[in-house]
């Protein structure tokens, strides 16, 4: 039993890791937080190893986590996404008032949030979608946080989300953005397999310090840091073979049923589905034979300033896309986005950081109407700057036979894009053909 004569700001579901480190962080910020988990041992562990010491509040029920806070009652949950989360909000409604708060902390599908906000409105109750970025030290010291849903809620939460949250340029990483729409077109970018076979420590770290500035290379350059005891490489003895957490699926589907070509994360997850099939590859890699020429023997130096090019590249693609599945949601959806605000919410605490959302908040400043990135001056001019190396690069790859998916879509992306006539035609022929 936990006692305490003090009411907690918030209450906080979910004592994994990114839970517990989301309530020291608001704990560290003034804020009194009650924590609750299922199993309460957890709670109980909690209280008395990292949060010993604080102000925060343990509860050993729904009920008793419920009395403990000041109204409006604020709620958030860091659990599980689909089922998980729904068995919650059923189990604390009742408990709850109007003008109490349910905030979704989990990388939920939008469609579920839309439903969640719609279904607890007609109880009086506002419900958040929060999408966290930042993985556990993000959680901890300051992550990106994307809140959408019920508006009429944001006014009660947004002093503690913002003041927990990273800080770019002294700005909070965090503002709303009507609704959560999956901003992780990114989170699935492939990193091509032909980065192991030409990529050092030396570069990833001289690609940090340039045009591709961000948390993704920074971490790949600390990840080739580290040796297994034998001396050889870590990350060549981790098994390559990836699942995929739903993400990136959802977000492919979504891009299906608006119509808009985000090519690069629908490959991205195929790319992980396939780097699962391990047992087929590797009986695959004995029988199916490919190119003779496997290695290559040209300018090295200049080939790893290519390959830094096509990365820059389809990434700029990545973005480009990300934005078109925004836009049309939006349009189809009533929404009204900022997109220069949304870019700059990315700027820290965030696995998609980058050193060029500036120029994307800076494109949309020029023009709010712009209907996609690659039309913007400055991302025009970079994609030209870059596109002799991205072909040579790709063009290197099928003739060494080594599977660039994202590198190869993005540029099929940007020459379909810029194509006035493709063979489409064809294809509608062909339809009238057999419909009669």
């Amino acid at each position: 039993m936990f006692l305490s004569l003090t009411r907690g700001d918030i209450a906080l579901i979910g004592l994994a890791v990114m839970g517990q480190n989301i309530i020291l962080n608001m704990n560290d910020h003034g804020y009194t937080v009650v924590a609750f988990n299922r199993t309460v041992s957890k709670v109980e562990k909690f209280m008395a190893n990292e949060a010993k010491g604080t102000n925060i509040i343990g509860a050993t029920s729904l009920e008793n986590m419920v009395s403990l806070l000041k109204k409006p009652r604020r709620v958030m949950l860091l659990v599980k996404a689909g089922a998980a989360v729904d068995a919650f909000i059923d189990s604390v409604v009742p408990l709850l008032e109007k003008g109490d708060i349910i905030i979704d902390g989990g990388n939920s599908e939008y469609t579920d949030t839309i439903r969640r906000v719609k279904s607890l409105k007609e109880k009086g109750i506002h419900y958040l979608g929060c999408g966290v970025s930042g993985g556990e030290e993000g959680a901890r010291y300051g992550p990106s946080i994307m809140p959408g849903g019920a508006e009429e809620g944001w006014p009660s939460v947004k002093p503690i989300f913002q003041s927990i949250s990273a800080k770019a340029g002294g700005e909070p990483c965090c503002d709303w953005r009507v609704h959560l729409i999956l901003p992780y077109f990114l989170y699935y970018y492939y990193y091509h397999k032909i980065t192991s076979y030409y990529l050092s420590l030396q570069v990833f770290n001289d690609w940090n310090n340039s045009e591709l500035e961000s948390f993704l290379i920074e971490i790949t350059r600390d990840i080739m840091q580290y040796n297994d005891s034998d001396g050889a490489p870590l990350v060549e003895k981790i098994l390559d073979s990836a699942g995929q957490k739903g993400t990136g699926k959802w977000t492919a589907i979504s891009s299906l049923e608006y119509g808009v070509p985000v090519t690069l994360i629908g490959e991205a997850v195929f790319a992980r589905c396939l780097s699962s099939l391990k047992d087929e590859r590797m009986e695959a890699s004995k029988q199916l034979q490919g190119p003779k020429k496997t290695k290559y023997d040209g300018d090295r130096k200049q080939f790893i300033e290519d390959i830094k090019m096509a990365l820059y590249a389809s990434k700029i693609v990545s973005y480009a896309q990300g934005f078109m599945l925004m836009r049309e949601t939006a349009k189809e959806l009533g929404w009204k986005l900022n997109f220069g605000s949304i870019a700059l919410m990315w700027r820290g605490g965030c696995i998609i950081r980058s050193v060029f959302l500036g120029n994307i908040k800076q494109a949309y400043d020029k023009n709010p109407d712009l209907s996609n990135l690659l039309l913007d001056d400055f991302f025009k001019q970079e994609v030209q700057r870059c596109q002799d190396s991205w072909r040579k690069v790709v063009s290197q790859a099928v003739l060494m036979g080594i599977p660039t998916p994202a590198f190869s879509t993005a540029l099929a992306f940007f020459d379909g894009y810029r194509s006035a006539r493709v063979p489409a035609n064809l294809i509608q022929v062909r339809l009238s053909i057999v419909q009669q």
